[in-house]
């Protein structure tokens, strides 16, 4: 079945392609994209004024939580989530219980994606057995059952012996390593970033040297190995200079910013709600200074992907008291149009540069399909619609679990409608999106 979306705004940043052009889609498959392409028996789609056609968007950092963890998400009720979100597809990381350290995780992992039959789902594996920081685990047979890279994310790599193995290891492969950067001695049993708001409520910080030692190691030891290092959920000033002393130098290290890092800071910590646990998350939210840093690595390029680190969690685990409260919160539903608010609409970045940042850089890094709408290329599509009205209702979430420190935020800009492999596995009626 051929399908056409015409007349759209097309933004494809891998082939420089910025304008009003048609989409043909051939069964699972980009034929081709220019303008003026005649139906020639495609299905028609007129794709409204203002809406985008782009590659489809790839969030390279969520915990879908199965197996194991059921009752916060599932691979299925995680897809649903992404679809909803505008991501074709998404990376899994290992912290599931048991591990994902070893192929039958892996295994399960890929068969539940399979049967949901929404996102594509690409699992990362550990670096070491149980991510408990002792052994290495099997890289090899993780990448043969489909991993796309490792991480011990949750824990950074326990020791710079073993991270520099794991470097070597996957550099044999030429997987990337995710790393959680983080100095355990110096965030002990921090729950929120060392500063003013902290202080006040009486709660134990984290300073952003911790995270930082744990991004200059890993520069340095990717330098050592030659091997592909990347930096999850950057937060901290200090961390963006080291990414940015590292590129210069030409070491092989990329890094990802959360939209709640680019968006909030430490000041949510008391208001509008003292002791919120939706804005308990790790690395924490942290001062304006690195919240700027951030948004301004973003502007000049230095980071390279906007990655949601969604992390659900039943209900009842975050209603507790706010030290005692699991770091993270969900961001699957809520990335693209805190993307479009806060970076797009403000002047920040252009759409190109958005684009590149949820789907060309990801699918780059983790070297996943995707990520274009090159002639051949698996069809996954997403359309936004920069303009739409958006308001943050955690209620009407696909995500199993609800906590998000943006409930009831008005922003600008969302998601039309999300295609996986020629199927549309989600519209938004309010986009105006019919025949679809």
């Amino acid at each position: 079945m051929k399908k056409l979306l015409k007349g759209g705004r097309v933004v494809d940043p891998r082939n420089g392609i910025d304008g009003t052009y048609d989409v043909l889609i051939d069964g699972d498959r980009i034929a081709r994209v220019g303008r003026d392409i005649p139906a020639d028996g495609a299905t028609v789609v007129e794709i409204p004024t203002g809406l985008v056609v782009c590659p489809g968007l790839i969030d390279m950092h969520v915990h879908l939580r199965e197996p194991g963890q059921e009752h916060k998400e599932t691979v299925a009720t995680g897809t649903a989530s992404a679809v909803a979100g505008g991501f074709t597809a998404v990376a899994c990381m290992p912290n599931t219980v048991p591990v994902n350290d070893n192929a039958n995780v892996t295994t399960l992992i890929l068969s539940k994606a399979a049967e949901a039959r929404l996102a594509r789902v690409y699992p990362i594996g550990a670096v070491s057995k149980g991510s408990k920081g002792e052994l290495l685990a099997d890289i090899a047979e993780l990448r043969q059952a489909g991993c796309v890279a490792i991480s011990d994310d949750g824990h950074p790599v326990a020791t710079a012996l073993l991270m520099r193995r794991a470097l070597e290891y996957a550099g044999m492969f030429d997987l990337p390593l995710i790393e959680h950067c983080e100095d355990p001695t110096l965030k002990g049993d921090g729950v929120a970033h060392e500063g003013f708001h902290a202080s006040v409520l009486g709660l134990r910080g984290i300073p952003g040297a911790a995270e930082a030692l744990g991004v200059e190691r890993g520069v340095l030891l990717a330098e050592l190995t030659g091997s592909k290092l990347h930096i999850a959920h950057m937060s901290a000033r200090a961390s963006i200079r080291a990414v940015r002393k590292g590129k210069e130098a030409g070491v092989r290290v990329t890094c990802e910013v959360a939209p709640h890092h680019f968006t909030l800071t430490d000041e949510a910590l008391g208001a509008p709600i003292a002791y919120d646990t939706n804005t308990k998350m790790n690395p924490p939210l942290r001062e304006a200074a690195d919240r700027d840093a951030m948004i301004a690595g973003i502007a000049d390029g230095t980071v390279d992907a906007i990655a949601t680190d969604h992390a659900p969690h039943h209900y009842d685990e975050k209603q507790v008291e706010f030290d005692r409260a699991p770091f993270g919160i969900v961001g699957l539903e809520t990335a693209v149009s805190l993307s479009f608010d806060r970076l797009l609409h403000t002047g920040l970045i252009r759409l190109p540069r958005l684009v590149e940042l949820l789907s060309s850089n990801p699918a780059q890094i983790l070297r996943v399909p995707g990520g274009t709408l090159t002639a051949g290329a698996e069809a996954d599509i997403t359309i936004l619609a920069p303009d739409l009205k958006v308001r943050v209702d955690a209620r009407s979430f696909r995500s199993r679990s609800r906590n998000t420190p943006f409930d009831g935020w008005e922003l600008r800009g969302g998601v039309a409608a999300t295609i996986v492999g020629g199927r549309t596995v989600f519209t938004n009626a309010q986009a105006g999106l019919t025949n679809l």
